[in-house]
């Protein structure tokens, strides 16, 4: 019966689509860009989403074999369709279409020219980095153009009848993703120009203003026929809430929550007890089962930002998704603590302004390590959004645990559509596919892509999250998302999702509910520190006579240094020495000790403390990058004050390469 309902639903939104005008003006194609309620229209037949972009060629699928090739290849920086001539071939797209997206980790001053509709001129010859400047118009609205954590961003539409071809000359930098849509045969758009019409800049100002400004509101603005049911509650530990039964057809436009500050002061425990629960019609399991503050797109706890659809801020949460039913919704909130939770929620919902035929349900759904791939090779993917039926992937927040630190991120995205083999979409990056750049730590906010939280420089909590407005993936038989993690489990590295979706009514997503247990506690553990230690990379450079010091990142390493970094000394050579300025706070006796990094091109050294030497001269040759354990230094009495630790480069193992470098993990001065 419910693959019966899903050949009318899609017929019938064939045969309507038909009847209708096919045609799109450029204002049409920028009212997109704040459309939340187009998302839930199904797609028809010839619409699809999809992506060119830099990654390595290397990655394959092999027919023959039916196995997947060189999966993890990392060489994402500079891959080509080919060569022609001086300029390389970066997209080949068949019309009609639209560009909605484009990005760049490293865009250089090469220019990348964009041919539409067989044209021998191209419609948009810039040098790349002046796609994303904000001096050349129409690429100067900032809600659509701009850095953020070093990813350059540029989400002005470039449409196109019959045919797109992006080429580059040398020199124009390094990374690309091209995100486009592909509209169904006999769809009419215009020709991207960069003149663009009074009517059509008009129209970008506007999607501007409400992509800044706007956000936190409906994007709708007034809707006719608008209820908000409001509710304050405090649901017992271990209980749940009805929060309203809504009859249809209508659609939920607005959902907006307060917590008690019982919840607030222990947020990143609570809002993950609680839980928001959507059932929509008939249906015998919920289409949205969320935890409640990953919900609202971050985690773990409140942080405050503000994006189209979704945000935290010190008034409210707010959720701006379109969800539309046909007989009725219902709206539960669940109390999986151990106290009581007290909340105010406020529900909007608004008469349908389409057939509900032609419109999806909306799906949310948290979890962690659901449906992972079982093919051996493709180990690498972990599975954001896997489902089956007619739909549109909206987007994904994502939280990563990684307490040891390095660089969680380098894995690309990949989402195969109707059973694909190879993925339409296939990324540089994790943080590329979320719209900054170089494992960046820095917290920023926008319209459609979010760092909302990070710890420690990517050493503890992560939160990030991408909407798929206008560059959302419409499936018609199946979607599979995933995300490549390189990190293990067991290091820990861990991450969790929730994927946002439409698909047609009558059909049951895979995912079930998780409980409390999975959900709370796995990622509050306490950073690695050892007590007392004079951290190295916190110690003062008094001089250095060869070579530079930093700070190095550590976690991506096996073993563990304190704080998951180390004081590194590059460049030097023999005889050169590293001064560093050492406190006690008081005089005494003091047992020193110290632990240091191993590795295939580290040297040997001699410490001293005030000039005189601390034990024999120590060798830091090992075949892998290790740390050391402690190495007991002697026992010396210190005045209180700064005293002076050197470090010199005596010599290296006839093993190691010759590269002379030093790692300080930590220094220990105990009072004896």
């Amino acid at each position: 019966m419910k693959k019966l309902l899903v050949v009318l639903v899609a017929l019938f939104v064939l045969l309507s689509t038909a009847c209708t005008a096919t045609t799109l003006t450029y204002v049409d194609l920028v009212k997109m860009l704040t459309d939340l309620e187009g998302l839930s229209v199904l797609p028809v037949p010839g619409e699809y989403g999809r992506q060119w972009s830099s990654y390595d060629r290397a990655s394959r699928y092999d027919e023959t074999t039916g196995k997947y090739v060189a999966w993890e290849a990392n060489g994402d920086g500079h891959g080509i369709i080919r060569r022609e001539g001086n300029l390389q071939v970066f997209a080949e797209i068949e019309g009609p279409g639209c560009i909605w997206r484009i990005w760049s980790a490293k865009p250089e001053d090469g220019r990348v020219m964009i041919y539409l509709d067989g044209s021998d001129k191209p419609a948009v010859d810039l040098p790349f980095r002046a796609y994303f400047d904000r001096k050349h118009r129409p690429f100067v609205y900032p809600a659509l153009v701009h850095y953020t954590a070093s990813g350059a961003n540029c989400y002005v539409p470039i449409p196109f009848q019959k045919s797109c071809k992006i080429v580059a000359e040398d020199g124009w930098g390094a990374y690309y993703h091209f995100t486009y849509s592909v509209f169904p045969k006999g769809t009419i758009v215009p020709t991207f120009t960069r003149s663009l019409s009074g009517e059509a800049l008009l129209a970008l100002e506007e999607a501007n203003r409400k992509l800044t400004q706007g956000l936190g509101t409906d994007p709708a603005g007034v809707r006719t026929g608008l209820i908000t049911l409001t509710r304050r509650l405090s649901i017992p530990a271990g209980r749940s809430a009805v929060v309203a039964q809504i009859s249809g057809p209508r659609a939920i436009t607005a959902i907006k929550l307060k917590v008690g500050k019982d919840v607030a002061d222990a947020a990143w425990t609570r809002l993950r007890e609680l839980v928001l629960k959507i059932t929509w019609d008939d249906d015998k399991k919920p289409s949205v089962w969320c935890p409640l503050g990953d919900f609202f797109g971050t985690a773990p706890g409140i942080n405050l930002y503000k994006s189209l659809p979704l945000g935290m801020t010190e008034d409210d949460f707010y959720c701006y998704w379109y969800m539309p039913f046909a007989k009725k919704a219902r709206v539960e909130l669940v109390n999986d603590g151990k106290e009581a939770a007290d909340l105010e929620i406020s529900i909007s919902h608004a008469p349908l302004t389409k057939p509900v035929e032609q419109l999806g349900r909306f799906h949310a759904k948290w979890h962690r390590d659901a449906f992972l791939p079982e093919e051996p090779e493709r180990w690498i993917d972990w599975t954001m959004l896997k489902t089956t039926g007619l739909g549109r992937y909206c987007g994904v927040m994502l939280h990563v645990w990684n307490p040891k630190g390095g660089w969680w991120g380098e894995g690309d995205e990949k989402f195969f559509v109707d059973g694909e083999k190879f993925p339409s979409t296939i990324g540089t990056g994790s943080e590329d596919y979320f719209g900054y750049a170089w494992c960046n730590p820095q917290l920023f906010q926008n319209a459609y892509h979010n760092q909302t939280f990070n710890q420690n420089s990517n050493a503890g909590n992560v939160s990030v999250n991408r909407w798929h407005i206008t560059d959302n993936v419409p499936f018609h038989k199946s979607f599979e998302g995933c995300i490549e993690k390189y990190y293990p489990n067991d290091r820990p590295t861990l991450y969790a999702a929730v994927a946002y979706w439409y698909q047609a009514a009558g059909q049951e997503d895979p995912y079930e509910e998780v409980p409390v247990s999975e959900r709370v506690g796995y990622y509050e553990s306490p950073p690695y520190i050892v007590q007392g230690a004079l951290e190295g990379e916190r110690l003062r450079v008094l001089s250095c006579t060869a070579g530079q010091t930093s700070v190095q990142d550590m976690g991506g390493f096996e073993g563990e240094w304190s704080g998951y970094a180390h004081l590194w000394w590059t460049g030097a050579s023999p005889g050169a020495k590293l001064d560093l300025a050492v406190r006690t706070r008081q005089a005494g006796t003091y047992s020193l000790k110290a632990r240091l990094t191993k590795a295939p091109d580290y040297g040997i050294v001699q410490l001293y403390l005030d000039g005189q030497k601390l034990g024999d001269p120590i060798d830091l040759y090992a075949d892998k990058v290790v740390p050391t354990d402690e190495i007991p230094l002697g026992t010396l009495k210190l005045s209180s004050g700064e005293h002076k630790l050197t470090v010199e480069i005596v010599g290296a193992n006839e093993k190691a390469q010759k590269a002379y470098m030093f790692g300080l993990d930590y220094i220990k001065l105990d009072k004896q």
